[in-house]
């Protein structure tokens, strides 16, 4: 199978670290793809918002599927066109990828199917926003309503925190995203990621991870777009796995159904677990980034089968078998992320990885023939291990062997996890 891979991030190299095993790939092609990918497919370099230049290469290169990673083309309509010149996708189409690009839709969607999760306002105007907010008090939630990179949202402690966070989004910090606002009440819990991929009738549960989102350790900062992850989580138990299932995952793919949006990829459910079950706080309508990176790291299963089934309408043919043993990604970003930072500092060195470990690229270059960081996040240090304790152990072992002057990195990723484990 020829298969064309869209996207250039760290989530992308795991998914074509993945795809290259599989004995049914023939070719595998990634646009615009990083120096990691290169190791496994060949690069091309259209631009990949050009649906147009997606559709002819597909068709001069007579490509049999298409994966999209990053959640931007799907937003903007590639997976539609794709389809409508008779190409497997994997990925939703436009309208059922507004369950990541408008979190207000979703909040709608959750309001009409009875899906657990925080009560919400939607606002277009700062004045009606901040009267609501000081009407609810704090602790509360504002969420630029569109795509903003996972730096969208505020989790305010106090009221004047929400007001500023409010201005934020209408002032134009997120751009377009922020022209819509949703303030939604504070869920108190345990944060986990539930992954699961549906072809619009049926479902498949693939695996759970915990991301750390803030950039300081202990959990302190600003929001990133995520410093590290590890699978499984703890706090997602058979019992809560069947929970969300139940009550979010197959009453969101009936509604979207019902609503005329079929559903036809990943839902990546950000979900808190509290005193009363899993509640909703967003839905992503991709793989995370970097909990792909810990997902691809345990799936024993061939994966490009699993996603053709998902594109193809036929996943109740498919099963996925996991490896017990967890994994653990830490992230390497550029000293100043999620703030400003310099771009092109140089990469001397990064260690050959062995079996269960793998440094994964994100955000690298090749400059005149050296290897420079181009993103605020750069690597992805993966490992498994017997314990989350020992994937830990692992990938710090091998991040230490990177040779990059500019980069950082937290050195507690897992903790919530070890803490579990000693206890």
């Amino acid at each position: 199978m020829k298969v064309l891979l869209i996207g250039s991030g760290g989530r992308e190299h795991a998914l074509a670290w993945k795809l290259a095993q599989s004995p049914e790939l023939t070719k595998l092609y990634a646009a615009p793809g990083n120096p990691g990918i290169a190791e496994h497919a060949t690069l091309v370099p259209f631009n990949t918002e050009d649906n147009d230049a997606v559709v002819s290469f597909c068709k001069d290169n007579a490509i049999d599927f298409v994966v999209v990673g990053p959640e931007a083309p799907l937003v903007a309509g590639v997976a539609d066109r794709l389809r409508a010149e008779g190409f497997a996708v994997f990925g939703p189409s436009a309208a059922a990828a507004q369950l990541e690009g408008s979190k207000g839709f979703t909040k709608d969607i959750c309001a009409r199917y009875d899906i657990p999760t925080g009560a919400y306002q939607r606002f277009n105007n700062a004045p009606k926003a901040k009267a609501y907010i000081r009407e609810q008090g704090a602790p509360i939630v504002v969420k630029a309503d569109g795509l903003a990179a996972g730096k969208g949202v505020t989790v305010a402690m106090t009221v004047d925190e929400a007001l500023a966070a409010v201005d934020d989004c209408f002032e134009g910090a997120f751009g377009a995203a922020g022209a819509e606002v949703v303030v939604e009440a504070y869920l108190d819990g345990e944060e986990a990621s539930f992954f699961c991929l549906s072809d619009g009738k049926h479902a498949l549960a693939l695996a759970t991870a915990q991301d750390h989102k803030r950039v300081g350790e202990g959990d302190t900062g600003p929001n990133t777009g995520g410093m590290g992850a590890y699978s499984p989580a703890p706090v997602m138990t058979p019992e809560m796995v069947e929970r969300t299932m139940k009550e979010i995952i197959e009453p969101t793919m009936r509604g979207m159904a019902e609503s005329g949006y079929p559903f036809s990829g990943v839902f990546f459910a950000g979900l808190m677990i509290t005193k009363k079950g899993p509640e909703l706080i967003e839905y992503n309508v991709r793989f995370g980034d970097p909990e792909c990176q810990v997902l691809m790291m345990r799936l024993k299963s061939d994966l490009l089968p699993i996603l053709y089934a998902t594109a193809t309408g036929t996943l109740d043919k498919v099963t996925a078998e996991w490896s017990d043993d967890p994994a653990l990604t830490v992230v390497m970003a550029s000293k100043g992320y999620p703030g400003s930072y310099d771009k092109n500092t140089p990469i001397k060195s990064i260690p050959g990885a062995g079996e269960g470990a793998k440094v994964f690229h994100a955000g690298t270059a090749l400059k005149d023939g050296a290897l420079v960081a181009t993103g605020g996040r750069v690597l992805n240090v993966t490992a498994s291990g017997k314990t989350v304790g020992e994937a830990q152990a692992r990938a710090y072992a091998l991040l230490d062997k990177v040779e990059w002057d500019n980069g950082f990195c937290r050195r507690d990723i897992g903790w919530q996890a070890i803490k579990r484990e000693r206890a």
